[in-house]
């Protein structure tokens, strides 16, 4: 079993911050940096250069990471087969996972409380952040899992299909555009909010956009906002913009009358929502289980 003071070292070798490591298990930067040097002076060898407000790892520091990823995972393996042996056997397992922020919204959350509802021994941080964030979480070992959207592939990085959905385009109530279609060129007179860098829901516009040969640089971006819930809020109050957004996302205001869709001629916008891993890691438990069992719990539903 790895230690409290490998785990405390773990998880300032993915962050590298003291200040965030300690963030994330729930103790004190003080009691951080005391957990590090505990090991420094076991290995008699430094393991983190402070550079200021941030820290690097040393040669021996990123041997010592690379072996416990190794261990960790073994541990990992090892409580889940003997779980199988021994029914009385029920391991506190932490499961690290990150999503794009509308599979973190409207997505997981349902499946997410069945699968802990099923498993109770398991313990669960799931981050929020757009698509590319996620998939830098993903290669800096930050996270064990993703769910994201809508952005371009990696080499070494292994993609799951699991859902698709529309980004629709809307507008407030009162914004005369929903009265009258649109075709794709008149979206050069429009005023628009959208979407952040980064964002699976922007990647897909940009790319339906090309196909028509319009650069979203030329048209009027009023506003970008980071996060769905933001640029719903906004759209909403504000009568003279035209937003994009998925479907899943707006499904109430669009039922409630608050926001409505404005159809645009010839703009198709589908995401694929996708789990993402590291190559290499695809078996690797309960990633794989959860995997099984969101895709059962969205079958199900079709």
């Amino acid at each position: 079993m790895l230690s409290h003071q490998h785990e405390v070292f773990l998880e300032v070798a993915r962050r590298l911050s003291f200040t965030k490591a300690g963030q994330s298990l729930f103790i004190s930067q003080s009691a951080v940096s005391k957990q590090v040097k505990a090991l420094e002076e076991h290995y008699k060898t430094g393991l983190f250069e402070r550079l200021g407000n941030s820290v690097a790892l040393t040669p021996a520091g990123r041997l010592l990471y690379q072996k416990l990823l190794q261990a960790e995972q073994l541990q990992t393996e090892l409580q889940q087969e003997m779980a199988r042996l021994s029914t009385n056997f029920s391991p506190q397992i932490r499961m690290t996972m990150g999503a794009s922020t509308t599979i973190s919204l409207y997505v997981l959350p349902p499946v997410l409380s069945a699968y802990l509802g099923h498993n109770p021994h398991i313990q669960l941080t799931l981050k929020n952040r757009n698509s590319e964030n996620i998939l830098k979480a993903l290669l800096d070992h930050e996270i064990d899992l993703g769910v994201i959207e809508g952005i371009h592939r990696v080499s070494n990085v292994t993609y799951t299909p699991l859902l698709t959905d529309d980004v629709v385009a809307v507008c407030a109530a009162e914004n005369p555009l929903h009265r009258t279609e649109l075709e794709v060129k008149n979206l050069y007179d429009v005023p628009l909010a959208l979407r952040e860098a980064g964002s699976g829901t922007l990647a897909v516009l940009e790319q339906a956009l090309q196909a028509q040969h319009i650069r979203l640089g030329d048209l009027q971006v009023k506003v970008r906002l980071g996060g769905t819930e933001a640029l719903k809020n906004f759209v909403r109050v504000d009568p003279g913009v035209l937003a994009f957004l998925p479907r899943q996302a707006v499904v109430k205001e669009l039922a409630s009358g608050e926001l409505v869709e404005v159809v645009i001629q010839g703009l198709q916008l589908t995401r694929h929502f996708e789990f993402i891993q590291r190559r290499g890691t695809e078996n690797q438990e309960p990633f794989r289980d959860f995997i099984q069992f969101t895709k059962r719990h969205y079958s199900a539903k079709e």
